[in-house]
């Protein structure tokens, strides 16, 4: 119900189930007004079934016979889960379908309300946090935003005309949390028993608790879960139930300090591909080991039953095979990029060199010869990138030099790093990752340097280690922000020191490169690329002859047509760019007589050129 992989499923009869309603027509063919829907009974009156957009909550103890149940559940759309809760039994059930059904890894708890009411502001929204308000969801770009949160957190989506309705009705409480920005940075969804079938227990359950880590500031799912609960009080319900996986150690102690206790309610699952992972009885080894790069490859080809060898965790690499085809891959490198193209990759001066002579836009740029060249160069462009010719990560990279003794001085920084460093004459724009596999756009992301909001109370050097944590939990450790002489540096530009406390709502940039590995947040804008720079995209693949690959340009902004490229990237991080199909994209490429499992729901297309 919460902080477990969100569920979902689709009825096999649209027209039955909470908010899977066909358009009706007059008899001029033009739409009339949706009947009102209610909570779905099966054929012969047994049995409560909520279709909750990601899939079905069936109330089992609704139901007087158990074969009933099994009905429902493998009723299941694909690209959704079912989940059955509350059954008398459900051990019994599953015995007498092994190869069906399984029993949820999860534990139940529950939170028993006070009698008393305890209700929201008169307005129906609440301030729970600095700048932060918890509010209902309203309407398609609430939902559009709530599923890409579930994305990113591998939770399955759901169809925004559901959600929207069920948001409409009394039987949930489809809550969001808002940032000062006004953007979407938590959701949780209740459910109110009495409302969908008359609860004689007078109960409610609560699903999909789950935040943004990239921009959901601290407590965020702690205040969703506070005013959900003080919703439900106002309603009156006695307790509220939730179920979370027995692995989520961290979620279940905030649970029991919140006052929630174990109950013995176990859920019933159908074992279908996005539930793989919760009853084989193990993952491959090695698999604990893997980064969230190498992680989200294995999981798609799982999913599409690819067999899976972890060959060497801690490297990210896997050998996949299907049939008889087998390919090595690290991470999104694969054996279908050659040596040659990876080598264009890894040397900026030559993904330059082959990029211009496509006929693609660069920045101008030398290689630094420590002398006064060098120097010349700064005078003549005014402010310089200064990088290592090959290194990744962000390792090495000064943004913005300036001075003779500041080149000199980033040169030696580079070349601690390359002894072969670029200066590059320093452009203007966002930072934005495109993403093409197959010599097609699937994804593009601008990056944003690591920043900090302030809340009024926290100095800044708390901020930057309450993000930096927050990152490092979103992406496996892999995106931390530093502490160094930039971060310091940064800071002391903007007027500020690191023991002052940043007013409430006062954003702040502490890092001056968006790599994500110190700290950068990356932000997606695949339905928003133009489609000139998503041609040249193409070009470029083509023109380093590259498969997979993630080309970096600075652009004034993604839904306008100007743009240079500053390098190529042969092994991009695909996990970054959930919610887009990159790793389905990816799979497709390695084993193209395989499907992707299907979605409820996909996010803004990508402007993709195919020249």
């Amino acid at each position: 119900m919460s902080d477990t992989p969100a569920t979902g499923t689709a009825s096999t009869d649209p027209e039955r189930v909470l908010g899977r309603r066909r358009e009706r027509v007059g008899p001029g063919g033009d739409p009339v007004a949706p009947a009102p829907v209610e909570a779905e009974r099966p054929t012969g009156g047994d049995g409560v079934v909520l279709d909750c957009g990601w899939g079905r909550l069936v109330f089992g103890q609704t139901f007087a016979d158990q074969s009933a149940v099994a009905a429902v559940l493998r009723s299941e759309a694909a690209g959704a889960r079912d989940i059955c809760i509350y059954l008398r039994d459900p051990h019994v059930l599953v015995s007498r379908l092994p190869d069906e059904l399984f029993i949820d890894p999860s534990l139940t708890y529950r939170l028993r309300l006070p009698a008393g009411p305890a209700g929201p502001p008169a307005d129906g929204e609440a301030d729970a946090l600095p700048g932060l308000r918890i509010r209902t969801l309203r309407d398609a770009d609430d939902a559009d935003a709530v599923n890409r949160i579930y994305a990113r957190n591998g939770m399955v989506t759901a169809p925004v005309d559901v959600l929207v309705d069920n948001a409409r009705t009394d039987r949930f409480l489809h809550l969001v949390a808002e940032d000062a920005t006004g953007d979407l940075v938590g959701t949780i969804t209740g459910v109110d028993h009495v409302a969908v079938f008359a609860d004689p227990d007078n109960g409610a359950s609560l699903w999909c608790l789950t935040v943004d880590f990239n921009t959901a500031p601290p407590g965020t799912g702690q205040a969703l879960l506070t005013e959900l609960t003080a919703r439900l009080t106002e309603r009156g319900r006695a307790f509220v139930d939730l179920s979370v996986l027995a692995e989520n150690t961290g979620a279940i102690r905030l649970y029991e300090r919140l006052g929630f206790y174990r109950t013995a309610t176990l859920c019933v699952k159908r074992k279908n591909p996005i539930n793989e992972r919760l009853f084989l009885p193990a993952t491959p080894q090695g698999y604990d080991l893997l980064n969230p790069y190498a992680r989200i490859v294995a999981d798609e080809a799982m999913r599409r039953g690819i067999r899976v060898e972890i060959t060497d965790p801690e490297w990210g690499e896997l050998r996949l095979s299907n049939g008889g085809r087998t390919i090595v891959t690290r991470e999104s490198l694969s054996e279908l990029t050659s040596a040659v193209a990876m080598s264009r990759c890894d040397d900026k001066r030559v993904t330059r060199r082959i990029l211009t002579e496509a006929g693609l836009s660069v920045p101008r740029g030398r290689t630094a010869t420590g002398d006064d060249a060098d120097a010349a160069f700064l005078a003549e462009v005014g402010r310089v990138v200064v990088k290592p010719a090959r290194g990744e990560q962000g390792n090495g990279i000064t943004v913005g030099v300036r001075t003779p003794e500041a080149l000199a001085t980033a040169v030696a920084l580079a070349r601690g790093f390359c002894p072969d460093v670029l200066v590059e004459e320093m452009r203007d724009g966002e930072d934005l990752r495109v993403i093409v596999i197959d010599h097609e756009v699937v994804a593009a992301a601008v990056r944003r340097p690591a920043q900090v909001t302030g809340d009024g109370v926290h100095d800044i050097a708390e901020l930057i280690e309450r993000q930096s944590r927050r990152r490092a939990a979103a992406t496996g450790g892999e995106s931390r922000i530093p502490v160094d002489d930039m971060t310091r540096d940064v800071v002391a530009e903007a007027g500020y020191e690191l023991r002052d406390v940043l007013p409430e709502g006062t954003v702040l940039a502490v890092r001056r490169t968006a790599n994500l590995h110190t700290g950068g947040t990356i932000h997606d804008v695949t339905g928003e690329l133009h489609p000139e720079i998503a041609e040249a995209c193409v070009a470029a693949s083509r023109a380093l002859d590259i498969p997979v690959t993630g080309v970096d340009l600075l652009v004034p902004a993604p839904d306008r047509p100007e743009h240079v490229f500053i390098e190529a990237n042969e092994r991009p991080g695909l996990a970054n760019h959930e919610p887009q199909p990159t790793a389905e994209r990816f799979v497709d490429l390695l084993f193209p007589g395989t499907r992707a499992p299907q979605r409820l729901w996909s996010p803004a297309g990508a402007a993709s050129s195919q020249a």
